[in-house]
């Protein structure tokens, strides 16, 4: 392989290591014959399966000139970092030739922003537009739209990736002008309408004709930057809960502010990323998407922020003790879902075990039920230990944080699924 490509790959790979939003795609494009790779079921991510699988993708830009100044972004124009730019061709069979090392499974692309959003756009479109009709590559790719391109360009984009996506980076249009002055809350939701507009026509279509091309059939996702600016969680999920509200929202990331650019007085002065509080957000995200919960139970004016000690949906709890404790054996779904410690699956497991009999702690620790955290929520069968109503919220919260060990800090490792 050339090693001025190779120069160029690993300047554009280190610039792209900051954008998080490419992990699981959602999509299932199977093997067809003549074409090379696939994108199976489980999806195209930057970690690891359930079975222990390394799952791997190209996480590239085409190139990290830009002619914006962001103050959060590594590559804002301002800064003497070295530069490099892949030509569509350079870019495709560096792909392919990964590919077939069994480097990679799949492509994750982005791109600074140069001359004008709708040059750059149509580069990054030639891009994947090779790769699917001359080298006929059937993996996984997910392309950034850029911020302000013409609704004919992203349509062209839909027709050959898996997923399109356009990072908000800022939750606060006011914060953003005042971070990236040349950006605005218009020139990104524009292409986002674009996204949906054209999967939801795809889907109409397909219904009338069995082979219509399909349009960006894992749909969209995006990114917002946390802990950049003042905005607090409330402001943060909510925006999120409203993009949810769109029919081909999947996904939206948190990045943890990370202070590339020290010197810039507009940013604030952190020395590690906000990551208790990512994985807080992540958490909260959960409870919006599978956990019935409103964003104004998890957040609101007196509580704006969420509770870096405790995942939110206990924080949730010890809030509200007046409805504990629930009858495990009696309550509904929509309750289950609200008891810390039990999750979708546990809950789900719980529904069918209480038709053949009465279910007791022996039984919710087989399910796969959190018993240190359900125990003061729930009652069942038998239960040995009191209530929240009996010990106080408070002594709850200080038996389940001295369970867990010292408060995290930033530079632990935590998971972002709660139960």
């Amino acid at each position: 392989m050339d090693e001025k490509v190779l120069e160029k790959l690993k300047i554009l790979a280190e610039s792209a290591k900051y954008d998080v939003s490419c992990a699981s795609s959602g999509t299932s494009r199977s093997h067809k014959s003549g074409a090379i790779g696939s994108a199976a079921g489980w999806g195209i991510c930057h970690s690891f399966a359930e079975d222990g699988r390394c799952i791997s993708l190209l996480k590239i830009m085409l190139t990290n000139y830009c002619m914006y100044d962001c103050a959060y972004c590594i590559n804002r124009r301002s800064n003497d970092l070295p530069r490099a730019t892949l030509s569509v061709t350079e870019l495709v069979n560096l792909t392919i030739e990964f590919y077939r090392r069994n480097y990679i499974e799949g492509l994750f692309l982005s791109s600074g922003v140069v001359r004008n959003p709708d040059y750059t756009m149509e580069r990054l479109v030639r891009a994947i537009k090779d790769l699917r009709l001359v080298h006929h590559f059937n993996g996984y790719i997910h392309m950034k739209s850029i911020p302000g391109a013409s609704q004919e360009l992203v349509n062209e984009a839909g027709l050959y990736a898996d997923r399109l996506s356009v990072n908000i980076e800022i939750p606060n249009e006011a914060s953003l002008r005042t971070l990236a002055p040349e950006k605005d809350f218009k020139s990104v939701f524009a292409p986002m309408r674009y996204i949906q507009q054209g999967v939801l026509q795809s889907a109409e279509e397909r219904k009338r004709f069995r082979y219509a091309p399909r349009f960006a059939p894992a749909g969209q996702s995006t990114q917002m930057i946390v802990g950049a600016t003042a905005d607090t969680d409330k402001d943060i999920l909510r925006l999120s809960s409203a993009l949810y509200q769109r029919p081909t929202m999947k996904r939206v990331y948190y990045s943890g502010f990370i202070p590339v650019n020290a010197y810039d007085n507009r940013l604030p002065a952190l020395t590690t990323p906000p990551l208790v509080r990512e994985n807080r957000l992540y958490q909260a995200d959960w409870l919006l998407r599978f956990y019935q919960f409103k964003v104004d139970e998890i957040v609101n004016d007196a509580y704006p922020d969420l509770d870096l000690d405790v995942d939110p949906k206990l924080a949730w709890a010890l809030r509200h003790p007046e409805v504990f404790p629930v009858d495990i054996n009696k309550a509904d779904y929509e309750m289950l879902l609200r008891v810390p410690g039990i999750g979708v699956k546990s809950a789900k497991i719980i529904i069918v075990s209480r038709r053949y009999a009465n279910l007791g702690s022996e039984q919710l620790k087989k399910i796969g039920v959190v018993m240190k955290k359900a125990s003061y929520f729930i009652t069942c069968r038998e239960l040995p230990t009191q209530t929240v109503n009996e010990v106080s919220p408070e002594t709850v919260r200080q038996l389940l944080t001295r369970k867990s060990g010292k408060k995290v800090d930033d530079r632990q490792l935590i998971l972002p699924f709660i139960d």
